[in-house]
């Protein structure tokens, strides 16, 4: 860069407000960019690692768990929200259920349906928002694992769990988990940053900045990123409201569901107060 595009950057960076409005959106999106949706799909498929799913040992305990206590049986029709590249809804699926799975990731999709050809799988892969699905009571359990909830504001949240218990049969079940306050405050707040000529963001020089930020007075927080390229600035914001038992559970009998399991985790570990998550099967009401 010259010396004006060093000074126009330093501009955007500086302009940036000191505390955004909760859920602000940052200029960029992970799945509108193809190099940073590869590295998301890189992620995904590493089986030794949380970055972006969990890691493969889990997803299968996770399955069998929900299988062995009946919540989901062979037959059951399932649908699998934010399914990426397909490593629940491949499981599930070998296990005997009618899989569709919904993501906003051609990338990860195009994995997905190629997985499911090569091992003769049969899932409705369909790239689609989660807001624009139009189901009405065809599944017998929906699932959306790993956070996802985690990473809407509430009127999106409410928008979308409406949108859920219409697309569940009369006696369907939501099945999801959220992580608790207290994965944030064990893991701190990112403030740093650092200089790749190969990296998750982009696959030449740049620098990233990070930042974390706490709403604790609204259980939210936010990662954010600042990406400097020779191309300029962008920003990632990657927002996410934390929930206890005593927070979520009003929110889901508005929308018309009532609990009718609680674990700590999707593996089945019981629940006990203070834990990183909060794993749920709330059955529609």
């Amino acid at each position: 860069m010259d010396k004006m595009d060093n000074n126009s950057c330093l501009s955007v960076i500086f302009e940036l407000p000191v505390k955004p409005r909760v859920f602000e959106p940052g200029e960029s999106l992970f799945w509108n960019d193809p190099y940073i949706s590869k590295s998301m799909l890189e992620a995904h498929l590493n089986p030794d690692n949380d970055a972006a799913s969990r890691k493969h040992n889990t997803i299968d305990l996770e399955v069998n768990h929900l299988i062995s206590s009946g919540i989901l049986k062979p037959g059951d029709k399932v649908l699998d929200l934010g399914c990426g590249p397909g490593l629940y809804s491949s499981r599930l699926a070998a296990k005997g259920m009618k899989v569709t799975g919904i993501d906003i990731s051609k990338n990860s999709l195009d994995y997905a349906q190629h997985y499911a050809a090569e091992r003769g799988l049969d899932i409705n892969y369909r790239l689609i928002s989660f807001f624009d699905i139009d189901y009405s009571g065809i599944f017998d359990a929906v699932i959306q694992v790993d956070g996802e909830l985690n990473t809407f504001s509430d009127g999106k949240r409410d928008e979308l769990l409406a949108k859920v218990r219409t697309a569940l049969k009369p006696v369907g079940h939501l099945i999801f988990d959220v992580t608790t306050r207290v994965t944030r405050n064990k893991h701190g707040l990112k403030n740093g940053w650092y200089i790749s000529n190969k990296g998750f963001w982009r696959p030449y020089n740049h620098l990233v900045l990070e930042r974390g930020l706490d709403y604790p007075e609204d259980n939210i927080w936010l990662d954010q990123y600042i990406v400097l390229d020779s191309d300029g600035v962008k920003v990632y914001n990657n927002w996410f409201h934390d929930y206890s038992l005593e927070t979520i559970s009003p929110v889901l009998e508005k929308a018309g569901f009532t609990v009718r399991q609680i674990w700590n985790d999707l593996t089945g570990t019981p629940y006990a107060k203070g834990g990183d998550w909060i794993a749920i099967v709330a059955e529609k009401a």
